[in-house]
Order: C-alpha cells, then structure tokens, then sequence
C-alpha cells in the first residue's frame, strides 16, 4: 500500500509504505531499516523504466526525508548483495541487477560471448599481464618443460558493470609470442584462433567452493569468508595439445554453473 506519491524528475512513483516521515531521525538503524525497506518494494515494484534505473540520491533522500548519507548507505548495502549495481558517466545512476550469470560447462567460449549472450553489458579489467617461467603446476598442465616461458594474465570480469569473477590465465610463449601485445580485454580465445591459429575445441574444467580470502574478497568487491566457485581449467586444441592454464573465482552470489549429462555412455577419465 503506498501513502502518496514522489516525483524524480521522471515517471511518477509512489512512495512504499513504510517511509520514513520527513521530521525522523535519520541516523539509526531503525530509520535505515525503513528506507531499505522502501528500496527493495520499489526494487520490486513495476514503477521503474525498463532500464531499472533508480531515483537519484537526493530524490530518494527528498521522498525518504532523511539525509543523501543515509540513502548511500542503503544503496551500499544492496550493492553488495548484488541487487543494484551503479554506473558513471552522463548515462549512469543506480540500475537494479539481473539475475545471476550462468557459466554452461558444455558450451567453449569466452565469458564476453557467454554475457552477451544472456543480454549483460560484458567488460574487462586486466589487471597483470607479464612474462614469467613456468612453475611446476603449471608446466604439467600445459605439457612444457619447467621454467618454460608463459604468459601470464589475470582479468577482472564484469557483467553491466559488477565484477563477478577473477581469472588467472597462464598460457605457453612458444605458441603465443606476442600476446601480450594484443587486446587482452576481450575474448583471448577468438584471439587466439584469429591471429595465431590454435583454436579451442575441449577443455577439462574442475570445481571446487572455496571462501573468499582477504586479497580476492578486495579485488571482487565482496566480504571476506564470502562463497566462490574455484574453477581450474586446462583447454586443448585438436590435436590435444594445452593452450591454456587458467584459475577462475567466480562470485557465487552473482554466477550458477550449469552441465549438461548424458546417459548410457561409458564415462571420460577423470585422471
């Protein structure tokens, strides 16, 4: 039920029952409380713009009455839930989120082309790209000697602007020798088959959870102990030679994996 009614400078939207009066205090947790709780109603609500974009600071703050602080703080919070997420620039504001991402095991692609296709706003932040030796783990994965050179890349994901997860890729110099002078920010698989000719076309992936320690739950924007899903991944061309090492940590309150099964098969090695 909604007792009256508040202009943003856009469409109409009413006020969700609940708000705080305008001669409140607005620094407990109480008056934070009831503002939250008319963010989520409108949230929910079908009052918005197709692109989900939320009143400003200042108009939820006017319709509130209580300060832009407190708003911002309510605002904090259901970012770091991952029901709103913000953007800068002339276009931007605060947008509700979609759902979560789904990463499909059964389907070889970069994650640029699995968000664009589920309709997100794919982006990417590189941030290290060097050129190191091999260590052990990675030399067995990728078949190389020990101490081989290797590219090795780590990229923040992002899906309309939310960081949801965290790769390191590590990838052999020989077949790839000036990687790091090419655009990483995009798909390094379409670069890969594009300029230099080794194409994905299997790769083995295991899963494990894992909690958030204190570097990744900065880098991801998340609380520490927060759930991932800890991909390893090594991916093969035809000729089953490796093409790529990689590590991921997705956030597993922004990511769903799906597998396809199939019956009546002898199953693959798990070794």
């Amino acid at each position: 039920m909604c007792s009256s009614v508040a202009v943003y400078g856009g469409p109409m939207v009413a006020r969700p029952a609940g708000a705080v009066p305008v001669s409140g205090p607005d620094r407990s947790r109480a008056t934070r409380q009831a503002v939250e709780q008319g963010v989520r109603q409108l949230i929910t609500s079908d009052q918005l713009d197709e692109d989900g974009r939320l009143p400003t600071e200042r108009d939820l703050a006017d319709t509130f009455g209580v300060s832009r602080t407190t708003v911002r703080q309510v605002l904090d919070g259901l970012e770091h839930e991952g029901l709103v997420h913000r953007r800068r620039g002339r276009t931007g504001g605060t947008f509700i989120s979609r759902t979560r991402v789904n990463i499909d095991f059964g389907y070889l692609a970069g994650i640029p082309s699995y968000l664009r296709a589920q309709g997100f706003k794919a982006g990417s932040h590189v941030l290290s790209a060097r050129m190191i030796p091999a260590d052990p783990l990675t030399a067995g994965a990728l078949e190389i000697p020990k101490g081989a050179l290797v590219h090795d890349v780590i990229r923040m994901r992002l899906a309309d602007e939310v960081r949801i997860s965290l790769e390191h890729a590590r990838f052999p110099v020989t077949l790839f020798p000036d990687l790091l002078a090419q655009r990483l920010d995009d798909s390094v698989y379409e670069l890969m088959a594009e300029r230099y000719g080794h194409k994905v076309t299997k790769a083995v992936e295991r899963l494990v959870a894992v909690l958030a320690d204190e570097e990744q739950a900065a880098s991801l924007g998340i609380e520490v102990g927060d759930p991932l899903m800890a991909i390893e991944r090594i991916s093969y061309d035809e000729n089953d030679r490796p093409l790529e090492y990689s590590n991921d940590l997705f956030r597993g309150d922004r990511t769903r994996v799906i597998a396809w099964a199939y019956g009546a098969t002898d199953p693959p090695s798990l070794a």
